[in-house]
């Protein structure tokens, strides 16, 4: 009776929402290994059925359906969306696929993890969300960009930024000219989601640029069959300093200056100036953002006006932003061609203020009025010698410096795509994908200071105009196969493709310059183009829903090295086991998910700045370098170093991680260990007297390594119908170290690294063997019983009772031993909370400020004759005279840091939805450090533009 009662069963399986049918979808009766796929028309035939038998119904993005075969002959399926599901799948270079078959290290974060408020630099708003992404805002100019670090950078010289995508469109990692940040073009309020690809298995797909990671950049388009809706939203926001660097007040200056023998007391003025507090104001700001979408059967739009308008802390600081973000999507022939359109045009405008104020400020003597009415300087006091003419050696009046300089800029750009996906009706699974780009950016300015500025001497230039663009053009294409192979139960996922890009930039600028014999114009032009052409392919198995494995490819040649260098092989492969699908876990109530994965891949370098740097150059002189013969002056031609055999870095990379979900996913995670090494180290290094066009060159020298353990969890804390609490903690361990400078076989070479101020050619880092590139070079400061330092007093490293420059030591290093990110998301009803603290341990500041400042000859022995202001430091250490090499200045630089909170409540309504929230922004940070703050890029801490406590009052509009 059993035989006769197996039977088949046919049927079609469609979407719900538009009636079309849906190919490769997985029909598998429960329990067993047997089924089959819906062909191109969404049609299925199973055989052998037995009554009871489950038949499970599952294809990416919707949610699975399970029905019982009850003997019915036919059977038609509607198959809904799934918005948990669709948040699983995640792309990847050339493609996409579900997190869980993910064989790499790599991490979504959506737009409801982002950071709120008045984010303007989109990196910003994924700061402290992610395992191994360390985010270091810039400074606090308005639209200022941040330091992205995927695992801590691998380079020297190169660039460790990472490879940036919006789109499918691989941006310029040299940037582009004359904004503040390159990602400003992309506005985040249209921003869906980040995906960071960490590992080398998931960035070798992108060859030659990927060393650093890869970010993918996804916008917003609109949805299919809804109606029109209108959205605005607001961001209203208010900035203050909260922190200024320590310096001696005027009551302070006039005692020490008074008590400084030799010293003349009338020099000094009457006022009580605190220049800090003049060049800083209140900064204010708003984002306006207005999105009109709609979606039908087959087409929809999204279009997106976004005005931003910020004043910066700094005074004359501004910037404005205006852009219009498209987004057109086109389905034809019954789905199986899809059209994408997406354009982001945007127009910048810049007025850039002159930071040299904030140095000013903190050294100018602050006994001094800002303002003298027999000034000849528009006003403004300067230290002048007894004709009125400013001392061409002392401080500038900061007020003036900015005031007085007329520095700004316009830039336009557009980023734009059209994606072409086909998907071939003659053979199932197989389908064609076109990608057009084009990232256009042009650029126009002026930096003018007037007659009347004590900063326009002879010889230097009074104006400046400059214009240029950036060109950047894309065209790639793949073909992508998805059979099932219902033999062996594994799922099949083949790529191959082609690329190429090309960069071309050109800038040109017009100085105008004041000398003995009144003006003469000069005018400079640079040309820059380079071009990147590559093959590349991978494939991926999923192997009975439990195996994975994955390989891919990729051939790159770049014009940016020569014909013996140009070409080379990127390799990568992976493997994964998803041990919740095992027997023995397969029906665990504790572990819902638990996956292994490993890989090793080859990934590249080749951003060198220069895009001709193995060919010889000569470069033409600029303004003030000329040769006289007789009574006429020439330019000159100057040639440029070059290495011929210039070649890209190369970094092999090994990861292990796990995937892990508990307590049907109430809590997951990822854990990831990985190492790495980076050959043919791209680094400018000093080269010996005769040996090329210069004694500094751009070589590939030497080898890094580098090691770290990431861990993130997330926890769903709770989960009830009127409230919720979602609970995210990273915490990212790094390790960097040179294991080879190959210029030589002493192994006590070193090369000096890290500018600071005070003294002509100072440096406070090295690079060496053994040691990480941030490590500081000093001497070990003695100190007296009570802990105070002793002038001079030097640990004798060596012995030879003398102390001189064999006795510097490294110590400690800038780049932190861990960091981590803490946020919660809480929400009752309509209200919502979330917060993120951010936090870094283990890395150490160089305090230039003080070390500048911080000795009394400091401001009292100068060339001329006036005074400067000294760090407040002085009174504690009562220093003479300088010691900028003292570990001293070298502190702790730990922090945890309040960096969002925002609090909203929504009012829903039948037609109209209306938010509105509150964020503060860089709230407080608890430090022990002396400067003005623990996060600054590179570890010295010097004329650094403060990151301002701002407040952000948000209306959001939805009807």
């Amino acid at each position: 009776m059993s035989f006769f009662a197996q039977s088949t069963l046919t049927g079609t399986v469609i979407e719900e929402e538009t009636g079309m049918p849906i190919p490769g979808v997985n029909v598998l009766i429960d329990g067993t290994s047997r089924g089959t796929t819906t062909d191109f028309d969404g049609n299925f035939t199973l055989s052998d059925l037995e009554e009871g038998n489950e038949i499970v119904f599952s294809y990416l993005g919707f949610a699975p359906q399970q029905v019982t075969y009850t003997g019915q002959q036919t059977l038609d399926i509607s198959l809904s969306p799934d918005t948990a599901q669709l948040e699983e799948v995640v792309l990847i270079g050339y493609g996409s696929q579900r997190r869980q078959d993910a064989t790499g290290a790599v991490e979504q974060i959506s737009s409801e993890q982002f950071n709120r408020g008045a984010i303007v630099s989109p990196e910003q708003l994924i700061a402290g969300k992610s395992a191994g992404v360390r985010i270091t805002p810039s400074s606090g100019e308005p639209g200022g960009g941040g330091e992205i670090r995927i695992r801590g950078g691998s380079s020297l010289s190169a660039n460790n930024s990472p490879l940036i995508v919006v789109d499918g469109i691989p941006l310029d990692q040299g940037g582009v000219q004359g904004v503040r940040n390159q990602l400003n073009a992309i506005n985040p309020n249209e921003i869906k989601d980040f995906v960071v690809l960490k590992d080398a298995s998931a960035t070798a797909i992108y060859g030659s640029r990927a060393s650093n990671g890869v970010i993918l950049i996804t916008t917003k388009t609109g949805t299919k069959s809804t109606p029109l809706s209108f959205e605005y939203d607001l961001q209203a926001s208010i900035s203050q300093v909260t922190d200024r660097v320590d310096v001696l007040n005027a009551e302070q200056f006039r005692d020490l200056i008074e008590s400084e023998p030799g010293t003349d007391p009338a020099l000094l003025g009457d006022a009580s100036t605190d220049w800090q507090d003049e060049i800083y104001q209140t900064s204010v700001g708003a984002i306006h953002n207005l999105t009109v979408s709609q979606g039908f059967e087959n087409f929809t739009y999204r279009v997106n006006y976004n005005n931003t308008s910020q004043t910066g802390v700094l005074r004359t600081d501004t910037y404005e932003r205006n852009a219009l973000n498209l987004a057109l999507n086109q389905d034809l022939f019954d789905g199986d061609l899809k059209l994408s359109l997406t354009a982001k045009g945007s127009i910048d405008r810049n007025k850039f203020a002159n930071q040299d104020a904030i140095g000013a400020a903190v050294n100018f003597d602050p006994t001094q009025p800002v303002y003298d009415e027999n000034s000849r300087y528009d006003g403004f006091y300067e230290w002048s010698d007894a004709n009125g003419v400013a001392l061409q050696q002392a401080t500038r009046n900061p007020v003036a410096l900015l005031m007085q300089r007329d520095n700004g800029g316009r830039t336009q750009r557009i980023i734009s795509n059209f994606n072409v996906d086909y998907r071939i009706p003659l053979i199932e699974g197989l389908r064609f994908n076109m990608n057009a780009g084009i990232d256009y950016a042009d650029n126009e300015g002026r930096n003018f200071s007037p007659i009347s500025s004590a900063t326009v001497l002879q010889s230097i230039p009074a104006e400046e105009n400059y214009w240029g663009y950036n060109r950047n053009t894309l065209l790639d294409f793949f073909f992508n196969y998805k059979p099932y192979i219902e033999s062996l139960s594994t799922a099949v996922d083949l790529t191959v493709g082609h690329s190429y890009q090309e960069f071309y930039t050109t800038d040109q600028q017009e100085f105008t310059d004041q000398n003995v014999e009144g003006f003469w114009i000069l005018n400079n032009r640079n040309i820059d183009r380079n071009a990147l052409e590559s093959y590349f392919a991978r494939a991926s198995f999923d192997i009975d829903d439990r195996f994975l494995l994955s390989g891919s490819i990729r051939r790159d040649g770049s014009s940016r090295f020569s014909e013996d260098n140009r070409w080379s092989i990127f390799p990568a492969v992976a493997v994964g086991w998803k041990l919740n699908n095992e027997n023995f876990l397969r029906d665990s109530e504790v572990i819902s998910e638990l996956k292994l994965r490993a890989g090793y891949g080859v990934t590249g370098n080749q951003e060198i700045g220069s895009n001709y740097g193995y060919i010889g150059l000569y470069s033409p002189s600029i303004q003030g370098a000329r040769y006289q013969i007789g009574n006429n002056f020439y330019r000159t031609l100057r040639p440029e170093e070059y290495d011929r055999n210039l070649r890209w870095e190369e970094l092999e990379s090994y990861n292990a991680g796990l995937d892990f979900g508990l307590f049907n996913n109430l809590v997951s995670g990822t854990v990831d260990a990985y190492y790495r090494t980076t050959d043919g180290l791209l680094a400018t290094v000093p080269v010996p007297a005769g040996a090329n066009l210069s004694d500094q060159l751009l070589t590939n020298v030497g080898e890094t390594m580098s090691r770290g353990l990431e861990v993130s969890l997330n926890g769903n804390i709770f989960n009830r119908e009127n409230f919720s609490w979602n609970m995210n903690y990273n915490i990212s361990f790094q390790e960097l170290e040179i294991t080879n400078l190959s210029l030589g076989e002493n192994p006590n070479f070193f090369i000096p690294q890290g500018g600071i101020s005070g003294g002509v050619g100072n440096t406070i880092q090295l690079w060496r063997k053994g040691l990480d590139p941030t490590t500081f070079f000093v001497f070990r400061q003695v100190y007296d019983s009570n802990n105070e330092p002793i002038e001079g007093a030097y640990v004798d490293v060596n012995g030879d009772n003398t102390i001189t420059e064999e006795d510097r030591v490294p110590y400690k290093k800038a780049s932190p031993d861990f960091f981590m990110g803490f946020t919660n998301t809480l929400n009752y009803k309509n209200l919502d909370l979330s917060f993120t603290f951010r936090g870094s341990f283990g890395g150490y500041m160089y305090n230039n400020t003080q070390s500048s400042t911080g000795f009394r000859s400091a401001g009292t022995v100068t060339p001329q004759p006036y005074y400067s202001n000294f760090s407040s430091n002085v009174l504690e250490t009562d220093f003479q005279n300088n010691q900028f090499f003292s570990d001293y200045y070298v502190q702790s630089a730990d922090f945890v840091r309040l960096d969002n909170v925002n609090i909203g409540y929504l009012f829903p309504g039948e037609k109209v939805d209306f938010r509105t929230s509150l964020t503060a922004q860089n709230l407080f940070t608890i430090t022990d450090y002396e400067g003005l703050d623990p996060e600054i890029s590179g570890g010295i801490d010097n004329n650094f533009y403060p990151r301002p406590r701002t407040f952000v009052l948000g209306l959001n509009i939805i009807f």
